[in-house]
């Protein structure tokens, strides 16, 4: 597994283990109109980041919508008097994908949420522990007897648990969407690798832990997409997602670029204006989803974006003109940035198109283009990611965006920056 794939996935597994804390739901626009049927839709998980917007996109086309999770995050919200992230009309379901476990056996379930994996972050602070309760709902029982068109798995990581739901749903649903990862690919180092690209692999099939680096992370992504399938031969939609941006992204991969563009003044930009960059806006992938359901649309799916590839340069500027802001960009070449020990950390999303990374952001998504997949304009995703991201209480800001945050430890990333572009600059032909 590549060091940028380890990026990915842990600046995923973040992207929603401070959704406890954050203001209530967006209700955005969704997809315009009313489906011409509506339809009863299941989502496991629905509280984190895709859920969220899933849910909403669903809700603005007509359909009914069931929750079904530990109810953890709702239970936080109450104890600190915040509002409900699920809106109105949402029915809510209570129990544990593990079909072993209760809704109550949380603490070591850490539970992750969102797309495409969220372990709790660090520094989010653990879950409370809950008392044994014998009148928890246990496993996926509140799940029987009951009938929908359609189960959307925002929170399925190990092939046993999503094996216990897709069987136990297959005689009640009519199509399985499992919410898979480009991490399941076993090389990105050759551009244009399209979803018949060999798989990752786990030595212990078994195994229900992330690893060391999340190391089993793709190869239990993929043997989920398997269990799914095997469970519901031809009515599974695997969606192979890339990185997900947009409002209520709480891992800081896509934050820092309009925040720091916001700012102004020379920011640096790591790499050639040429490299390339794919995204996906969380509300764009979650109206797909949506589509996909109306449209009955099985199949496995590369799931990122935009349709045409994406330069660092275009990247940027897009950003700049949705927060509309005036920053001037310095380029700066891999090299000078890995001798000063900035890693690749600092600049999220970023991945040289070199060496093992070098086919990173050159996704094939033809397949889901094909299949109606719509992108919003960039402007538009950093505009709205922004304002969201100024709705949040000062704390909250800091655990988004830590890079903005002087501590004790560590300075503030624009005094850093202003020294590396000095010495950046001292360092060019005269």
């Amino acid at each position: 597994m590549t060091t940028t794939r380890r990026q990915f996935i842990t600046s995923t597994t973040a992207a929603v283990a401070a959704t406890a804390l954050l203001p209530g739901a967006l209700h955005a626009a969704g997809p315009a109109g009313k489906a011409q049927k509506p339809l009863r839709i299941l989502i496991l998980g629905g509280t984190g980041f895709l859920g969220p917007a899933c849910t909403e996109s669903a809700l603005a086309r007509g359909h009914a919508v069931t929750h079904f999770n530990s109810g953890r995050t709702e239970e936080r919200r109450r104890e600190t008097g915040r509002p409900s992230v699920v809106p109105a009309g949402v029915e809510q379901l209570y129990g544990n994908r593990d079909p072993n476990k209760t809704a109550a056996d949380r603490k070591a379930d850490s539970k992750p949420g969102g797309s495409p994996s969220t372990p709790p972050a660090a520094g989010a602070g653990a879950a409370p522990a809950v008392a044994k309760d014998p009148s928890s709902p246990k496993g996926l029982s509140q799940l029987v007897g009951k009938k929908w068109d359609a189960v959307i798995d925002t929170s399925g990581f190990f092939p046993r648990m999503v094996k216990a739901s897709a069987e136990l749903l297959a005689p009640s649903v009519r199509q399985y969407i499992f919410i898979s990862s480009i991490s399941v690919y076993k090389d990105t180092s050759v551009a244009n690798y399209d979803e018949s690209a060999p798989l990752a692999t786990l030595a212990d099939p078994s195994v229900e832990e992330f690893g060391k680096d999340f190391a089993n992370y793709g190869g239990g992504k993929a043997l989920c997409e398997k269990a799914a399938e095997a469970a519901m031969p031809g009515r599974v939609t695997n969606v192979r997602a890339g990185f997900i941006v947009g409002p209520r992204d709480t891992s800081g991969r896509f934050i820092y670029w309009p925040l720091r563009a916001s700012l102004g003044g020379a920011m640096i930009v790591p790499g050639r204006p040429a490299d390339p960059i794919q995204i996906i806006d969380v509300r764009d992938l979650a109206d797909w989803i949506v589509h996909c359901i109306e449209g009955s649309v099985v199949g496995t799916f590369n799931a990122t974006g935009p349709a045409k590839e994406l330069s660092m340069k275009a990247f940027v500027e897009g950003v700049r003109k949705g927060v509309g802001a005036s920053p001037t960009f310095t380029w700066i070449d891999d090299a000078f940035l890995k001798a000063h020990k900035i890693g690749e950390e600092q600049f999220p999303l970023y991945a040289p198109p070199s060496g093992e990374t070098a086919g990173f952001h050159r996704c094939n998504i033809s397949r889901a283009l094909a299949k109606g997949l719509k992108f919003r304009p960039l402007p538009d995703t950093a505009k709205v990611t922004l304002d969201w991201y100024k709705s949040l209480p000062p704390e909250l800001q800091a655990r988004v965006a830590p890079q903005f945050v002087k501590t004790a430890k560590e300075e503030e990333w624009l005094e850093r920056e202003k020294r590396l572009l000095a010495e950046w600059q001292a360092s060019q032909p005269k």
